[in-house]
């Protein structure tokens, strides 16, 4: 039926499985005779049995998502994930999706695809419009696919930083419709940056006609970002959305997955990836959906949506205990942000050194943004890089509650986190008592004198 089984399959059932779609492989068949530059022969059985046998990789030379004669195993393996991933995208809240595939690329690149695809319907444009985000891959996928970024930056609103319509709407109109790409928005992001209104957007799209293509990198695993993805192509215009395998799925990183509600464009993004591609991260993502199922995946969205809360309630804890104050940001459903304002004014290296400690305290994943920081990328300069704008009132730092988290992580990320902090105070106080000796002893000699 092409659907995820509801309940996950044992991992024997799945290896027979995948045993019986490599025998549907030319390179398997006992009487092959191979004549060709690409036969799907391998030195290793160790590479062999990695990849059990599904050696010829998925599509033509001429579309990634085309059957290979030769190949009717691995061909079979790329329609069956495109169709279970298509159904885990509609049981994740996009229940209007009409299309998608798996591209053996990360986010970054498989977002300058979709831009090249863009290209041939509107070749006189050069600009995209993109509201602000720091992350470096997904500037650089505009970059690489040739095009100039117009950047926006985003209004301050209490503590979240969201998007500047009024702003998107003025640069349309001063660059022209026509020389525009597209309006390149994000879902998923660190506080205190909150997903793009994105149903603002998609209506400002359809009303000058301009694509929209949205960011939604490890935006599946939350509800609220694909509530705002099914609420945008139904009010307005959303062409397509690219997510991650890596982050939504727990698979190795090496893939992603480009959906939309027209099944033609997402066709003719496919046929847009050059010559035929790597099957891994096809094959890890179906044994992944059969193994969980679909009751196994919302189990885990589930879990994920829980310790969201738990890590925001204890974090607001650490942070009130440390005369902090986690950061007001209600629209991130994914990400959340805790203020470093003492540590800052206390010491300006403070804040990067706290990121030091916590990393080599085998914290990972937390990131600390310190004020003021400049970074230029690709010859765009970035004022306060990282914060998502120029001058953030605040330097901070960011946890996830992502797909996968136990209670055990966050357990014992907000212990190390308090031990650092706490060494921290330490410090100061012994610098304060040093430095007041210290005054003390100038006055007596002043006296003296």
């Amino acid at each position: 039926k092409g659907k995820c089984p509801e309940d996950g399959w044992d991992e024997s059932t799945i290896e027979l499985f995948l045993h019986e779609l490599a025998i549907m492989d030319s390179n398997n068949f006992l009487g092959n005779c191979g004549v060709g530059e690409r036969e799907g022969r391998v030195a290793s059985g160790l590479v062999a049995r990695r990849h059990y046998r599904l050696i010829h990789g998925i599509g033509r030379s001429g579309d990634i998502s085309a059957v290979q004669p030769k190949a009717a195993g691995s061909s079979l393996l790329n329609k069956l994930t495109n169709s279970v991933v298509l159904d885990v995208i509609k049981l994740a809240g996009v229940r209007t999706v009409t299309s998608c595939f798996v591209v053996p690329m990360a986010t970054g690149m498989s977002l300058t695809l979709c831009f090249l695809t863009l290209r041939h319907k509107r070749p006189k444009a050069k600009y995209i419009i993109w509201p602000r985000i720091d992350q470096k891959s997904c500037f650089k996928s505009m970059i690489t696919a040739g095009f100039e970024p117009v950047v926006i930056e985003n209004v301050l609103e209490g503590d979240e930083l969201r998007t500047n319509l009024e702003a998107v709407e003025a640069k349309i109109k001063a660059l022209g419709a026509e020389n525009i790409l597209c309006v390149h928005s994000t879902t998923s992001c660190f506080a205190p940056r909150v997903p793009d209104r994105l149903e603002e957007l998609a209506v400002i799209c359809a009303n000058y006609d301009i694509p929209h293509i949205v960011n939604n990198a490890y935006g599946v695993q939350s509800s609220k970002c694909m509530h705002l993805i099914q609420q945008g192509a139904r009010v307005g215009r959303i062409d397509a959305f690219v997510q991650s395998l890596d982050k939504n799925f727990m698979v190795p990183v090496g893939g992603a997955i480009i959906a939309g509600f027209n099944e033609s464009f997402i066709q003719e993004i496919s046929k847009m990836y050059p010559g035929r591609a790597s099957a891994s991260p096809s094959l890890d993502v179906l044994i992944t959906l059969l193994s969980l199922g679909t009751s196994g995946y919302k189990k885990l969205l589930k879990e994920r949506k829980e310790m969201f809360s738990y890590l925001s309630s204890e974090l607001k804890k650490l942070a009130d205990n440390h005369n902090e104050r986690l950061l007001d940001t209600p629209h991130n459903p994914i990400s959340l942000a805790m203020s470093l304002k003492t540590l800052d004014e206390t010491n300006d290296a403070a804040v990067t050194q706290l990121g030091s400690m916590l990393f080599t305290r085998q914290v990972s994943g937390a990131r600390v943004v310190p004020c003021g920081s400049v970074q230029t990328v690709n010859n765009y300069t970035f004022k306060g890089f990282m914060s998502h704008t120029n001058d953030y009132p605040c330097a901070y730092l960011n946890a996830a509650s992502a797909i996968g988290i136990k209670k055990q992580d966050v357990d014992v990320f907000l212990k190390r986190l308090d031990k650092c902090l706490k060494t921290f105070r330490k410090e100061a106080k012994q610098e304060k008592s040093i430095n007041e000796i210290s005054d003390a002893n100038a006055a007596t000699e002043q006296l003296e004198d």
